[in-house]
C-alpha cells in the first residue's frame, strides 16, 4: 500500500476544495477545455466591443485606444488574480467563495449577489437590444415577443446540461473570433490603401489632435472602456465544471490575457485610423459597421448587425449561466435562499429559472418604468463590475500569502509582481472611481450601488455575527 503525499493530494482536480463542493455539490463536470477556451473568449468579445465602443469614440476621440489599453492592462491583471486562485482552489462561486473565507462571509455575499444582479440586468439590457434587432427584419413579431423568445430558449437551454452551454458558446465564440479576425485583416489592408487611398494619420492627428474632447471626454471614453470588459469573470465559475479544473482554468486565463490586446485595442487603433472618430455613424450605426461602409465592403451592415446579434446572444447564454452558479454557490453556503439550492440532473435548476426570471422583470421593468424602476436597476450595475474587482484584489492578497504558507504547490499560476501589481490594480480601480464622482451620471451610479453595497454587507455582517455566536454556543 503506497502513501499518497500532501502535494500529491493537492494536485487532485476531485478533491473537495470549497464549502459548496465539501456539502455535496451535484453539479457535473460537462465542460472541456475547448469549452472554457472560447468562454473566456466570449467574455472578451463582447456586445460592449462591437457596440458600446462607439460611444466612447465618440467621447474621446483616437485617445479611446489609450484608455482601453489602460483598462485592458487593469483587466489583465485582474483575470491573473482570478487564475492564481482559481486554479489553486476551483470553485463554482468564483471569487465569492474565495473572497469569504480570506475576508468574512459578508465580503462573500456582497460581492457575490452584486454579480449575480450585474449579470441578470445584463442578460435584460442584451435581451432588449436583441430583441430590437429581430423586430427590424421580422416586424411581425413585436420586440418583446422576441426577447420572451430568447429568454426562454436560454433557459432551456441552460436547465438541460452544462454540455449544451458550452457547446452554444463554442459556437458563438467562434463566429465572433471569425467576425473580428476578419476584420482586422480588412482593417489593415484599408490602412496600406488596398481599398482606396490609404488614410495615414489624417483622422488620429487632424480635427482636434489625439485628445479632441479633453479631460470630459477621457473620463468618459474610460468608463466605456472599463465597463465593456466586464463579464470575463465567468470562465473562472465555468472551470468548477470542466473535467480537469485547476489545469483548465489556468490555460484559459493564459490565453485570454493576449486576446485582449489584440481584439480591444487593436481593433479601436483601426477604427480610429480609417474613419473620422467624430462621425455622427460611428455611435449611431457603430464603430465596425462604420469602417465596412467607409471601406465599400459588400453588405457591411447587415453582416454586423448578425456578428452583433450573435454576440447579444452569447452574453446573454454566458450572463445565465454565470448567474445561476453564482447564486448556487451563494446558497449551497447559506447566504441565500434554500429553494435555489436544489440540483436536478446536475443542474441547479432553481438558479437558472430564477436567473431567468429576475432578467425578464428586469426587461419589463424597461417598458412599463423606463425612468424608474429601470433606470433604477441599470445603476446598480454600473459599479457592480468595480466593486468585484476591488473585491478580487483584497481577497488574493490575503489567499496568496495563506497559500504560500500553508499549501505553496498550489500555486499553479502566479500574479505578476505580487504585491505591487495587485495594488497598482487597486489604485487603478479607486482611480475610476473617483472618475465616475466627477459626472452626474457616473455620481448617480455611485450613489445607487453604494446603497446596495451597504445593504449587502451589512446583511452579510449580521449573519456573519449570529454564525459566529452560534458556533460559539455549541462549544
Amino acid at each position: 500500500m503506497t502513501r499518497t503525499t500532501a502535494p500529491e493530494k493537492a494536485k487532485t482536480d476531485t478533491t473537495p476544495e470549497t464549502p459548496e463542493e465539501a456539502s455535496g455539490s451535484a453539479l457535473t463536470h460537462g465542460l472541456k477545455q475547448r469549452h472554457l477556451s472560447m468562454i473566456a473568449l466570449g467574455g472578451v468579445i463582447g456586445a460592449g466591443l462591437f457596440v458600446g465602443s462607439g460611444a466612447g469614440i465618440a467621447a474621446a476621440g483616437p485617445a479611446i485606444v489609450l484608455l482601453f489599453a489602460g483598462a485592458g492592462a487593469v483587466v489583465m491583471l485582474i483575470m491573473r488574480m482570478l487564475g492564481e486562485m482559481s486554479a489553486a482552489r476551483p470553485a463554482t462561486g468564483s471569487f465569492s467563495v474565495h473572497a469569504e473565507k480570506e475576508i468574512g462571509a459578508w465580503a462573500g455575499v456582497t460581492s457575490g449577489w452584486m454579480y449575480w444582479i450585474m449579470l441578470c440586468c445584463g442578460v435584460a439590457a442584451e435581451a432588449t437590444a436583441a430583441g430590437a434587432i429581430m423586430h427590424g427584419w421580422a416586424g411581425f413579431i413585436p420586440a418583446y415577443g422576441w426577447v420572451a423568445i430568447f429568454m426562454v430558449f436560454f433557459c432551456l437551454t441552460n436547465l438541460a446540461a452544462v454540455k449544451n452551454f458550452g457547446e452554444f458558446e463554442f459556437i458563438f465564440s467562434g463566429i465572433k473570433v471569425l467576425a473580428i479576425s476578419a476584420f482586422l485583416v480588412i482593417g489593415i489592408l484599408g490602412i496600406c490603401g488596398v481599398f482606396g487611398d490609404a488614410p495615414g494619420d489624417a483622422y488620429l492627428t487632424g480635427d482636434g489632435g489625439f485628445f479632441p474632447t479633453g479631460t470630459s471626454g477621457l473620463i468618459a471614453g474610460l468608463l466605456t472602456a472599463v465597463f465593456a470588459y466586464g463579464g470575463l469573470e465567468t470562465v473562472t465559475i465555468a472551470a468548477a465544471e470542466s473535467d480537469h479544473p485547476r489545469k483548465n482554468v489556468a490555460r484559459a486565463v493564459r490565453t485570454a490575457v493576449w486576446r485582449i490586446a489584440i481584439f480591444y485595442v487593436g481593433s479601436m487603433a483601426l477604427i480610429v485610423t480609417l474613419v473620422p472618430w467624430d462621425d455622427p455613424n460611428v455611435a449611431k450605426n457603430g464603430p465596425y459597421v462604420t469602417v465596412l461602409q467607409d471601406l465599400d465592403i459588400p453588405a457591411a451592415a447587415t453582416i454586423m448587425k448578425i456578428v452583433v446579434l450573435i454576440a447579444l446572444l452569447s452574453a446573454m447564454n454566458a450572463n445565465i449561466y454565470g448567474a445561476s452558479r453564482m447564486s448556487y454557490s451563494l446558497v449551497a453556503r447559506g447566504q441565500g435562499p434554500r429553494f435555489l439550492g436544489k440540483v436536478v440532473k446536475g443542474v441547479p435548476m432553481p438558479a437558472v429559472i430564477a436567473s431567468c426570471v429576475f432578467g425578464f422583470a428586469a426587461v419589463e421593468a424597461g417598458v412599463l418604468w423606463p425612468d424608474t424602476v429601470f433606470t433604477w436597476l441599470m445603476n446598480t450595475t454600473g459599479c457592480a463590475v468595480l466593486v468585484v474587482w476591488a473585491f478580487i484584489c483584497f481577497t488574493q492578497l490575503k489567499m496568496r500569502r495563506r497559500l504560500e504558507r500553508e499549501s505553496p504547490e498550489l500555486l499553479t499560476v502566479k500574479m505578476w509582481g505580487f504585491p505591487y501589481l495587485t495594488w497598482v490594480a487597486i489604485v487603478a480601480i479607486a482611480g475610476v472611481f473617483v472618475a465616475m464622482a466627477t459626472t452626474s451620471g457616473g455620481r448617480d451610479q455611485l450613489y445607487v450601488s453604494a446603497i446596495l453595497v451597504a445593504a449587502l454587507a451589512g446583511g452579510g455582517y449580521a449573519k456573519q455575527r449570529r454564525d459566529a455566536a452560534k458556533s460559539a454556543y455549541a462549544a
